[in-house]
């Protein structure tokens, strides 16, 4: 059967087999921590793969997505509900939540009930409509890892980027609660610190993996030869290292920036024979008209910053100030982590009345500004823990360059700084 181009390469919440490749035997080595007692830790950038490497190592999981505000609480009752179990919290404290659990469905009730005979409690059908405290003064955070367990899935948390700096804390102490009773968790997000958890509570040193999901050229070039041999299209090595540098180590990015070329060179299907292709100029197009396709989304990240910024009354313009100071960084700077102080320096030399503790507050607000209703869409974030700001979607650094264009911040800085010229006027 002849295969489309868009089965084998573009972005996809299924694995594309044919543009599949294992970086640096990644499979392998998830595999093998996946069978030790041990926590795993996958980070990466936004869209770098890790759905698939989770998708191909761990089929069968307790996938939770956070959101911005998403609590610990919120992750534990959303795993126990694709198990038919409804966790009903009655009291929560910094150390510990009371509630009961209720089944919901047949499966629901007969994993509690199977948990209940081998803790040897009694169990019979009422408690299973009224509901019990959970764990029946057993530490209701080591019931719901037994059932969890019992379950035999894994718990998989992925996004851990949008939960707050306490919510963090919170789950890295939970984690080393539930390495304890055997229930063992992967965690998956952006982030740049490395051992980032450990760093958050040193007891989980030893009692958690951290993985890093990243692309070499090479890998990402393989991608691109990988998919190009099963539809018979030879790439030119030129053209494979234009697509390569324009993703910025982003499979997904440059999954789609294949696809858009090959639609360039009116190409849908599978060749009867070898072709080769390698036209430089028709892939700048194709890139060209993938960011014009992307001016929406950034323009509306750029609105909705826009907006949280003009809701505050701020003399000094410090919002504008600040991304104009981020989003003008060199790539590197923006992957690695832009220091608090770096970003201080250029905005205080703008606009001298700005200071430290006032930026931080600032920049802690960012993320709410930009996510949607549903708290998805983070293009920046800052980093409390360690003071930096980094770009979680690395499209924005592919957007830049291919768009030239006045974001909405810049006329903010001069009516700000109009308005502080009003409220300070010269005398003479």
């Amino acid at each position: 059967m002849t295969k489309r181009c868009d089965e084998v390469f573009g972005v996809s919440h299924e694995i594309l087999e044919d543009s599949y490749v294992d970086r640096g035997n990644l499979d392998k080595e998830i595999a093998r921590n996946l069978s030790r007692k041990s926590h795993i830790a996958l980070r990466g950038a936004s869209k770098c793969g890790k759905s698939w490497l989770r998708q191909k190592s761990i089929p069968d999981a307790l996938v939770v997505q956070c959101r911005l505000k998403t609590t610990v609480t919120d992750i534990y009752t959303d795993a126990l509900s694709q198990l038919g179990i409804r966790l009903v919290i009655e009291e929560a404290t910094k150390d510990s939540i009371k509630g009961k659990v209720e089944a919901t469905a047949t499966a629901g009730f007969e994993l509690i009930t199977k948990l209940k005979v081998k803790l040897g409690l009694e169990s019979n059908q009422e408690d299973s409509k009224k509901g019990k405290m959970a764990g029946h003064d057993i530490n209701d955070l080591r019931f719901i890892s037994d059932l969890i367990k019992e379950s035999g899935k894994r718990l998989v948390i992925e996004d851990f980027h949008y939960l707050s700096l306490d919510e963090r804390k919170k789950l890295s102490f939970d984690l080393k609660a539930l390495w304890d009773y055997g229930c063992f968790v992967v965690i998956i997000g952006v982030w740049t610190r490395t051992n980032l958890l450990i760093a958050l509570n040193p007891d989980l040193s030893d009692r958690i993996i951290e993985i890093p999901v990243e692309w070499s050229s090479d890998e990402l070039s393989q991608i691109i030869r990988n998919g190009g041999e099963s539809l018979k299209l030879e790439f030119g090595e030129a053209l494979i290292s234009s697509i390569v540098n324009d993703c910025y180590n982003n499979a997904g990015l440059l999954q789609k920036l294949v696809l858009a070329y090959l639609d360039e060179e009116d190409i849908e299907t599978e060749k009867a024979s070898i072709l080769l292709v390698n036209n430089i100029p028709k892939f700048e197009s194709a890139a060209m008209s993938h960011a014009e396709q992307l001016d929406t989304l950034y323009q509306q990240f750029a609105k909705d910053v826009s907006s949280g910024i003009r809701k505050r009354k701020d003399a000094t313009g410090i919002y504008a100030h600040a991304m104009a100071a981020i989003v003008s960084a060199d790539d590197e700077l923006l992957l690695m982590g832009f220091p608090l102080d770096d970003i201080l320096a250029i905005a205080h030399g703008r606009q001298p009345r700005i200071i430290k503790t006032n930026l931080r507050t600032a920049l802690q607000k960012l993320e709410e500004l930009q996510v949607d209703e549903d708290g998805r869409g983070l293009v920046i974030a800052f980093n409390e823990a360690t003071d930096e700001v980094s770009v979680i979607d690395r499209r924005l650094l592919f957007y830049r360059k291919y768009l030239t264009i006045l974001w909405p911040w810049e006329d903010m800085i001069q009516e700000a700084d109009e308005a502080s010229a009003k409220e300070s006027p010269i005398i003479t």
